[in-house]
């Protein structure tokens, strides 16, 4: 068996094994496990969260809260192009479900549950769950450079504020290295040996690795709009503060992607944030505010469109023809 192969479900609708009834409702709990974790982050942060939209214009929020959403949806997209890679192409509608409903796990301590329910997802929907595995592995590696490329821009910020994140821009050229596909697939492929895995069946194309890199950096790109658009509400980032916003999210959300043990990079985040935000012209008490801020409106974005996700992958599995027994 190869990563490229997947779980076809044999012909027609045959009565549930016991053994599958129990996953299905193991996989159930699972995702009301991380809706709960995400749900309380929420419930945590929503007064100081409405204190400080208060003195935000609504168009600002609005448009601060779509940015985010959109950065998710280009970042699924660039994950959905290395998944069908590896096989037979799964359409954006099934892909974003197992995607976004699994990233959710994000949020319960110890990131590794994401990929875990990503990888159940994806076994419910026909998919190998060593497909889906790889694809997330490469496209962490991938964001992670991109980060590093992008928080460039908050280079004389974290600078002046962390003299130690210094060891951040060293990576940059080795990452870079590392992107190359000939390397990737290597890499990657070392990877699943290890896990006991199938190693890659087709190598990675620069065409690939080019869309996924592009996908991320969009993403992050998005993402400091978003931080920004909540910042220049105040009067105070202004058009380099937008620079320095998006290297501050790229930054930020780096060091929270490898916060592995908390909940969704909790704490981390919001220190990478106000480093930047003072640095270009808040005060630490309006940085704090708008990183708490940047993080309800992230768990509201993710619950959002995950929510949208598995309702439209749901009507588009009841749409479609139903399998004829050959």
């Amino acid at each position: 068996m190869t990563v490229r192969e997947d779980d076809v479900p044999p012909a027609g609708k045959p009565r549930k094994s016991a053994r599958a009834r129990v996953l299905d409702v193991v996989r159930w709990v699972a995702i009301l496990l991380v809706v709960g974790f995400a749900a309380r982050q929420l419930a945590l942060n929503w007064d100081e969260f409405w204190h400080t939209l208060a003195d935000v214009a609504w168009q600002s929020s609005v448009l601060s809260l779509l940015a985010l959403v959109v950065s998710i949806l280009v970042s699924t997209w660039g994950w959905q192009v290395l998944v069908d890679h590896l096989g037979k192409p799964i359409g954006y509608a099934r892909g974003a479900q197992i995607c976004l409903v699994g990233s959710l796990g994000k949020y319960v301590p110890g990131s590794v549950w994401a990929y875990l329910l990503q990888m159940e997802l994806g076994r419910k929907a026909g998919l190998a769950r060593a497909r889906i595995f790889t694809g997330s592995l490469i496209q962490l590696a991938v964001s992670v450079v991109s980060a590093l490329v992008v928080s460039l821009l908050a280079a004389p910020a974290v600078f002046s504020n962390s003299p130690r994140a210094v060891w951040l821009f060293v990576l940059i050229p080795v990452g870079l290295a590392l992107l190359h596909p000939r390397v990737l697939s290597w890499g990657t492929s070392l990877v699943l040996r290890l896990l006991r895995r199938p190693p890659l069946a087709q190598p990675l194309g620069w065409g690939v690795v080019l869309k996924a890199f592009g996908a991320s950096t969009g993403a992050w790109a998005l993402q400091g709009v978003h931080l920004w658009l909540l910042a220049n509400s105040v009067g105070a980032p202004g058009v380099g503060g937008f620079v320095l916003c998006v290297g501050a999210m790229a930054v930020a959300m780096t060091v929270g992607t490898f916060a592995f043990i908390l909940p969704s990079g909790v704490g981390v985040r919001e220190v990478a944030q106000v480093a930047v935000l003072t640095a270009s012209g808040l005060t630490v008490g309006q940085a704090t505010a708008f990183a708490v801020a940047s993080r309800v409106m992230f768990t509201v974005a993710d619950l959002f469109t995950a929510g949208f996700a598995a309702a439209a992958a749901r009507l588009s599995a009841r749409r479609a023809p139903a399998p004829t027994a050959v």
